[in-house]
């Protein structure tokens, strides 16, 4: 656990990343598990949520710069 929060904060920015597209990715597959994407489909939302979720991090590290 020590490891984890060091992790934090050191790297908030790769954590906060992390996070946050872990937690889109579950809700994307909970929300389109039955829609009958092919498997390049899915691969292609997964990149492109995991991408969105990296400028959503990038956007909340503006907050902390302006400390």
């Amino acid at each position: 656990m020590k490891a984890l929060l060091n992790f934090w904060e050191n790297h908030n920015f790769w954590a906060s990343w992390l996070v946050l597209a872990i937690g889109m990715v579950i809700i994307l597959l909970w929300a389109g598990w039955r829609v009958g994407f092919d498997a390049l489909q899915w691969v292609a939302l997964i990149v492109t949520t995991v991408v969105v979720a990296g400028i959503a991090a990038w956007i909340i590290s503006w907050e902390e710069d302006g400390d």
